[in-house]
């Protein structure tokens, strides 16, 4: 079967990986001149199945409000006249019920674990290196409070086997030695041992080329314009000049999925979340993270790829904007110097954003829609590095005419039309 994957970031490029080794011809389209260079770009680094969670969830609406009047807020509204914006806002704010946050919870670990244990055979096949490390994450509480919560997301992990420790000071100070500096800003942790982090960037460019070795085309610097439908089909895309066709095609752009498949009638609820990174050199190993570490109160995550640090984080709500913002550095700057001082060299850090695509359940869209060869792999939010590979071969498995390992049947589209 001849395919056709719009979008080269990591969850287009694992896509295309998964389908070619199922046998089908595959070409991959994206505006870009290379694999990974949006949202897949310079993320925080985690693959993080134990911290998988949506972000609607009970009490949310409160911790929001308090959140916006923090200078180093890890939430960010700017004012909009979206009508689009504010009924996705509506439908996340339906998700914030303690059934709601269990049912999407379970989902996406569901999806997470699976991604990262078919991430770790595609490493064990092809050798693939990313600046990868296999040693958990810790979410680093600094109030009692954030403490005494912990087990509304431990009973969750329990439900579904995910392996964690609950920590004193002293254990996370194990865990990630240079926190030792700080101990007195630490009240406990939850490590997450079956974490990994990794380069999302240099993984999608290194798993493209081995994509290349197995006949994928990728025909980048392409303008997606639109696509076309003849009843329950879609015959071909447009871009630009010409109409590309295949017997089968995926969606995977991420933020812009949506207003792609909208003429079609499909009405994906994907809104951009804007999320900053600062990518610093280490200077002294002994005073960096080991792994990831999320600092709980501002939502920022410091992740240790290589000789680099890589700190993630801020949600702010502004459309399609890619502006970068001074206060979203300052943020950055002031959870790496408290947690980390001496580790990496501020001066020399490199200042990113990105857009990524988050749905009103925290739950991505993976798998069929009403047009008989026109999937979708798309709505990841801040997860697509952990999630890419497992939607990639659940997916890949699911148009090859194969049972997934795992139940897709909550993960489409479908899921809102009931």
């Amino acid at each position: 079967m001849r395919v056709l994957v719009l979008g080269s970031g990591v969850v287009g490029v694992t896509t295309a990986y998964y389908l070619a080794k199922a046998g089908h011809a595959v070409t991959v389209v994206d505006r870009q001149p290379a694999a990974g260079m949006e949202t897949s770009f310079a993320n925080a680094g985690q693959v993080s199945p134990g911290y998988s969670a949506p972000w609607a969830a009970p009490g949310i609406p409160i911790k929001a409000m308090k959140w916006l009047m923090m200078r180093h807020r890890p939430l960010v509204l700017w004012p909009t006249f979206e009508p689009r914006f504010y009924g996705w806002l509506a439908r996340m704010l339906a998700n914030c019920t303690e059934d709601a946050y269990i049912r999407n919870k379970g989902r996406m670990v569901r999806l997470a674990e699976y991604s990262r244990d078919v991430l770790r055979d595609l490493r064990d096949e092809t050798g693939i290196a990313y600046d990868h490390r296999t040693r958990g994450t810790l979410q680093l509480f600094r109030t009692q409070k954030q403490l005494d919560h912990v087990g509304d997301d431990t009973r969750v992990l329990d439900t579904y086997g995910v392996a964690y420790a609950v920590l004193d000071p002293a254990g996370c100070i194990a865990a990630e030695p240079a926190l030792a500096a700080v101990r007195d800003k630490i009240v406990g942790g939850l490590r997450l041992t079956g974490d990994e982090t990794g380069d999302a960037h240099l993984f999608t460019q290194r798993l493209a080329v081995l994509c290349e070795r197995l006949g994928v085309r990728f025909r980048y610097g392409t303008r997606i314009d639109g696509i076309e439908t003849a009843g329950d089909a879609v015959t071909g895309v447009v871009c630009g000049g010409e109409t590309l066709r295949a017997d089968a095609y995926v969606a995977a752009m991420g933020s812009f999925t949506a207003a792609l498949l909208h003429p079609l009638g499909l009405r994906l609820p994907i809104y951009p979340v804007k999320g900053y990174s600062l990518t610093l050199p280490v200077t002294d190993p002994g005073k960096a993270p080991v792994s990831t570490v999320m600092d709980e109160t501002f939502k920022v995550a410091l992740t240790r790829l290589g000789d680099r640090i890589r700190v993630g984080g801020t949600a702010e709500l502004a459309g399609f904007s890619d502006a970068l913002r001074a206060p979203r550095r300052a943020t950055l700057e002031r959870c790496v110097r408290d947690l980390f001082p001496g580790g990496g060299d501020l001066s020399a850090a490199k200042f990113w954003t990105g857009l990524r695509p988050m749905t009103p359940d925290g739950t991505p869209i993976v798998g069929a829609t009403r047009y008989a060869n026109l999937y979708t792999n798309t709505g990841h939010g801040t997860l697509g590095w952990t999630m890419a590979c497992g939607s990639g071969r659940m997916l890949a498995d699911l148009m090859s005419g194969r049972a997934p390992d795992i139940d897709h049947s909550d993960l489409a589209l479908a899921r809102y039309a009931a």
